[in-house]
């Protein structure tokens, strides 16, 4: 795992100029499509980055996009209403049965269908219009790491692409340089005080909700140690109320809109006699519950928030691997997991 982390730089450099082509002629086919809708399909880390591209879809685009829950056709047999809109899936291995279902009910309803996989050709890409490689390499660790960042720089790469949105393109070329810091970056404190917790909170708002929810499963994956995620704004409709001394959180801020509503969450949080800790600019030594303000964690800046709410997982891997082992717990080879989990 910590090998796959470290060629995250090297696989999104790949990313970049192997697929540029591909990218761009799915873009151009978004742009003629003119879909009133994108509808996604994927399970575990990559709907994780599909519930990502929402976000950043409806932020830039203003484009809905909703996910597809793939027993919608391998066990329910529906086919959706997709004439006006496209399907986008997500997989790594493109094979399991019930997300290629999907997506073949989707092409079948009419959809334009355009895949992001780590594995062509296989059965999904036969069904998509579209099939680009998120070019990540082999992956052996069950805890996906480099394939679930390609992902997400794929899906920016193709939305700059559909929204020619030359900002995007430029810090996109910039990005593999930023990541290769945020590999080295270092998280204190953090260990000490999750060695204790029987569980933890990790939050986010728009974009980093998706990556909340990453970190939150590879707790769970690499740790053995129960993680719920939210966005800051729905763990104060009831969650909040188990937030206290055990139950630590851990939240994501980028710069952007959302960040000083998140901090100001967070630091609130701080009340409840637990640790809790926030990405930010430079971390702060007198941060903790004792003063009212999350210990900060420092974070990646690329110049673009979208891309800063990627690189945000980065660090976290890092950190998540190392805990792992600290735990005596083996990050590559969970008991109960395999790599490729195929549902129907």
């Amino acid at each position: 795992m910590r090998r796959e982390i470290d060629e995250i730089p090297e696989a999104v450099s790949r990313l970049l100029s192997g697929s540029g082509d591909a990218l761009a002629e799915a873009g151009a086919a978004l742009r003629a499509r003119a879909p009133t809708v994108l509808a996604t399909i994927a399970r575990g880390s990559s709907d994780h980055a599909a519930h990502f591209l929402k976000y950043a879809v409806e932020l830039t685009l203003g484009i809905p996009v909703a996910s597809l829950g793939p027993s919608l056709a391998s066990v329910y047999g529906v086919t959706p209403r997709l004439a006006a809109g496209a399907a986008l899936t997500i997989s790594q291995s493109g094979r399991s049965p019930d997300i290629v279902a999907m997506m073949q009910a989707a092409r079948d309803g009419g959809a334009l269908t355009l895949c992001l996989a780590n594995t062509l050709p296989s059965p999904l890409s036969h069904t998509s219009d579209h099939a680009i490689d998120i070019c990540a390499g082999p992956e052996q660790s069950v805890a996906a790491t480099k394939s679930f960042v390609c992902s997400l720089v794929a899906s920016l790469a193709l939305l700059a692409e559909w929204g020619e949105d030359a900002e995007l393109r430029a810090a996109l070329h910039r990005l593999p340089e930023h990541l290769a810091a945020a590999t080295r970056l270092d998280w204190p404190g953090l260990a000490e005080a999750l060695e204790p917790a029987r569980s933890l909170y990790v939050l986010g708002r728009g974009p980093t909700a998706a990556i909340a929810h990453e970190a939150a499963l590879k707790f769970k994956e690499t740790c053995g140690l129960h993680a719920e995620a939210y966005s800051t704004a729905e763990v104060l409709h009831g969650p909040v109320e188990i937030v206290g001394p055990g139950v630590p959180v851990l939240a994501f801020a980028v710069a952007d809109a959302a960040e000083s509503g998140i901090a100001a969450t967070v630091d609130g949080l701080t009340q409840k006699g637990t640790g809790t800790f926030l990405t930010a600019r430079s971390s702060s030594p007198t941060a903790g519950p004792s003063t009212g303000v999350a210990t900060r964690l420092p974070r990646i800046e690329t110049g673009h928030p979208l891309l800063d709410a990627a690189a945000a997982i980065v660090p976290f891997y890092a950190f998540v691997e190392a805990f792992a082992r600290q735990r005596g717990r083996n990050p590559d080879a969970p008991q109960s997991l395999r790599k490729v989990t195929e549902t129907r």
